[in-house]
């Protein structure tokens, strides 16, 4: 078959594919809809709240089989087990990626950055040998690229609830003392604010809508969180839900803790800081010193003019 009539046939494929999609839609999926009644169900097997496969024919065939083979790879390759996995994802952010489909990923970067180094290195040195180790040395890079990139991300949201905790455990407070319970408080919150401790709330109330008891649910928010402070204030909350304590003092006392242990940090960051800043002036002045001390040594040692 010729160029031409392979286009050709290409094209009226192409054309009779998209009149058959315009003159029979596919049919909406129910998957959405289902979606806010599913949540209790799916975190309590572990899997993340929201969940499906894509649409289209092609993915549905074929998507099972190649993803079944690249999971079985990468979890070959990954030390983590499913449920750390899930719990780094939770922390960074994306909960809508599950382990299986973030293994994926992390083994797709991985084989694209070993083609890439291993093609570079073929082009230029022309040496089968050289260019399968720099196609496994692209590969360990890619790999753990990814990791590194997640765990940086853990580390970045950890520290903006850091910044956001103090602000909103005095609005919850505030809130608790002028008469609104502990639920109309993070209600008020997440109904009000922005940022990601608010978003970690806004799970929280999703996850009560959905079927889960408050207090079950601020404790799996504990767990999911990567800041130890925000742990400590959603069990606090869920402490107030079920035995009634004070909230607005253990509040404003982890308030307190958190603003101690941030003037802590600075304190230590400010030293660090200060130290690096001297590395400069060791690595130029310390040679310099040591040429001067030493240049007059042979003369005193040998006795020369």
């Amino acid at each position: 078959m010729s160029g031409g009539a392979l286009l050709a046939a290409v094209t009226i494929g192409l054309g009779c594919g998209g009149l058959a999609g315009i003159l029979r839609p596919p049919t909406p999926r129910l998957a959405p809809r289902l979606t806010p009644y599913t949540v209790a169900a799916r975190v309590a097997l572990g899997r993340p709240p929201s969940g499906g496969v894509d649409g289209g024919t092609v993915p549905r065939v074929l998507g099972p089989p190649y993803r079944a083979l690249f999971s079985r790879i990468a979890r070959a390759v990954d030390g983590r087990s499913d449920e750390r996995t899930a719990r780094l994802l939770r922390q960074a952010g994306r909960a809508h990626f599950s382990p299986e489909e973030f293994r994926i990923r992390r083994l797709v970067e991985a084989a694209g950055a070993a083609g890439l180094s291993g093609l570079a290195v073929a082009a230029l040195t022309r040496a089968p040998g050289v260019a399968l180790g720099a196609a496994v040395a692209g590969a360990v890079w890619g790999w753990s690229r990814v990791g590194r990139r997640l765990e940086r991300e853990v580390a970045r949201r950890a520290e903006r609830i850091r910044l956001e905790l103090y602000t909103v455990n005095h609005l919850l407070a505030m809130h608790v003392r002028t008469g609104a319970g502990g639920m109309q408080a993070v209600q008020r919150i997440v109904a009000r604010g922005r940022g990601v401790v608010v978003e970690e709330l806004a799970d929280v109330l999703a996850v009560v809508r959905s079927g889960l008891g408050e207090a079950d649910a601020f404790r799996r928010a504990a767990e999911g969180t990567p800041e130890p402070g925000a742990a400590r204030t959603y069990r606090l909350l869920a402490s107030g839900i079920e035995r009634g304590v004070d909230l607005a003092e253990g509040l404003l006392a982890l308030s307190a803790d958190l603003r101690d242990s941030r003037r802590e940090q600075l304190h230590k960051d400010a030293v660090k800081r200060r130290a690096t800043m001297l590395v400069p002036t060791i690595a130029i002045l310390a040679p310099v010193m040591l040429l001067f001390i030493a240049a007059p040594l042979p003369s005193i040692v040998l006795g020369s003019s």
